[in-house]
């Protein structure tokens, strides 16, 4: 008996919903139970309990199941792979096994004979049962072991880069590589950084702003060069030059949970280094969908006045931070905020990160000229209401966005500076007139991104005074909140970010600061004061006494 049909017999799903989904199953070739969650019909847990009732097999949490080293060696983990089953416990002659497909059971007799065991089966729920084997085999075991099997080794001499070429290519390392980007697209990693050393390769994935080593199998060392060969195909290098830095970009589709194709652009560096060549590939998610400024994390008294600025008819207003703080985000949101059919919007950006609507995006081209300023330049030819320029990186961009916002432009761009008062010293460094900063600049966002807690395993606890800074107040018994680490979160505490915010609105008097060439702390002192400037340490304190992320978090952050 077919699980729609057990569903439906147990009142979970209606025939018209059962024959919508045969329909779709025959469409895109997926799994009947696949399909049913897809389409909203029913949930994993309601399959995964009917199943068991079905084939009275009891149903386990692996995401809570401990599980000895003893019990994980008595399956081959190729066999693990092909037929998606793990060995969970081994006692008295019986080795308790967890699938996710009862129907699927010619592995019985195979995992018998290989082990000298009796099995025992049990069910449990098909995403979990992966990450478990994703956990405790590696990322890409199964095309490494057998790999392996197949000796696939790189070959030295006359040929090398031709052998290279044929190995990189062969479907063994095709399918490795991918598996090593899907699992970072699923752990929502922005970098993934592939590192040789003298005696292994580390794959490392940055997740929520932070480095975590990938869990890939000790074998992969093998097959480094096959990997960055492989990498630099996809980006289309060159394969032979192994002695400067290249850089490329590749467009990789992934079909999601949800079964929609996303697809995503990955910048990629390669670096020669002592024990060969590092590569480094940022994600950029070109299907994702844009966030608004309140899913930011902006506070009321910042995102009122920035919704105010934003929707100037000309002057400049900056978004600063370092690499990583999520000031294009924060910018994509502000178009999208104001874009429409009477407001013409045109940005030059390196690279063009994420597609909006009803924006006109210009990617730069340095090689044929076409920099920041050259294309800001150029765009103001054709009617624009307002700009966006990546980044102000030199004296010549700075000038020309001034001059934009002078002759009846918005102009949005942004500026590596630690904090909101010190971009108006940036740009008089730069050697931008102050006359001409006072007279353009509207206002200055600075932030930082902080990683939020873990909502599956966040906790109250009361803090010990002497773990807080000295200016931040608690209330005798107030707790605060943290991530006791599950799963979810990879046992960080920590599962996705937010921003913090600090806005300068530049008043008359700080215009006048600014022409007498007054420094930073000075403009900041003064702005505190006349309530124009909210700092970061006050929005970083009060996200951790609402229960969004942690002191230790907003500490980090500000030390940069």
């Amino acid at each position: 008996m077919g699980i729609g049909v057990i569903l439906a017999e147990r009142g979970l799903i209606s025939r018209a919903q059962l024959e919508e989904a045969i329909a779709e199953q025959r469409r895109s070739g997926e799994r009947l139970d696949h399909v049913l969650v897809r389409l909203g019909f029913v949930t994993r847990e309601q399959v995964l309990e009917a199943l068991g009732d079905q084939f009275h097999m009891p149903v386990v949490d692996l995401a809570s199941t401990a599980v000895e080293r003893e019990a994980l060696d008595a399956m081959p983990a190729q066999l693990v792979y092909r037929q998606n089953c793990v060995p969970i416990r081994r006692e008295n002659g019986t080795l308790t096994v967890a699938t996710s497909d009862p129907f699927e059971l010619t592995a019985l007799d195979e995992l018998r004979l290989l082990t000298g065991c009796s099995i025992e089966l049990v069910l449990a729920d098909e995403e979990e049962l992966h990450k478990f084997i994703r956990s405790h085999y590696g990322v890409g075991g199964d095309t490494l072991d057998a790999m392996s099997a197949d000796s696939v080794h790189a070959v030295e001499g006359a040929d090398e880069a031709r052998d290279e070429v044929e190995q990189a290519q062969e479907a063994s390392v095709i399918k490795l590589v991918n598996d090593l980007l899907i699992e970072a697209i699923n752990e929502r990693a922005t970098d993934v950084h592939i590192e040789p050393y003298e005696d292994e390769l580390v794959v490392r994935y940055r997740i929520d702003g932070v480095l975590q080593r990938a869990n890939v199998p000790p074998t992969i060392n093998r097959f480094a060069s096959a990997i960055i060969s492989r990498i630099k195909i996809m980006a289309t290098l060159n394969i032979a030059e192994k002695r400067k830095p290249q850089d490329g970009r590749i467009t990789f589709s992934h079909r999601n949970k949800d079964g929609r194709i996303e697809e995503y652009d990955l910048r990629v560096s390669v670096i020669p280094m002592l024990f060969g060549e590092g590569v480094v590939l940022r994600v950029l998610n070109k299907s994702a969908v844009l966030l608004r400024l309140e899913d930011l994390g902006m506070p009321r008294h910042v995102l009122e006045p920035w919704d105010a600025l934003i929707r100037k008819p000309h002057g400049i207003v900056l978004v600063t931070g370092p690499t990583g703080s999520g000031k294009s985000t924060t910018l994509y949101a502000s178009l999208n905020r104001i874009v429409s059919d009477e407001v013409k919007c045109i940005t030059v950006e390196d690279p063009v990160e994420y597609h909006v609507p009803g924006v006109n995006q210009i990617q730069v081209n340095e090689k044929v000229g076409l920099t920041f300023a050259a294309g800001l330049r150029s765009i103001l030819r054709h009617d624009p209401d307002a700009v966006m320029v990546g980044e102000i990186r030199d004296r010549e961009t700075a000038e020309t966005a001034v001059q934009a916002s002078l002759t009846g432009h918005i102009v949005f761009s942004t500026l590596h500076t630690n904090d909101a008062a010190g971009a108006v010293t940036r740009l008089i460094d730069m050697g931008v007139e102050p006359f001409l900063i006072a007279s353009s600049v509207e206002g200055v966002l600075a932030q930082r991104l902080v990683r939020r807690v873990c909502t599956e395993c966040a906790s109250a606890y009361e803090p010990s005074p002497a773990d807080l800074p000295d200016d931040f107040r608690l209330r005798a018994g107030q707790t605060l909140t943290h991530g006791e680490g599950c799963r979810a979160c990879r046992q960080t505490g920590y599962r996705g970010r937010v921003g913090i915010y600090e806005l300068l609105r530049l008043d008359s008097e700080i215009r006048e600061m600014i022409m007498q060439r007054v420094n930073a702390p000075t403009i900041a002192e003064h702005a505190i004061k006349s309530d124009h400037l909210s700092t970061l340490r006050q929005d970083g304190y009060a996200k951790v006494i609402e229960g969004t992320t942690t002191m230790t978090e907003v500490m980090r952050a500000l030390a940069v």
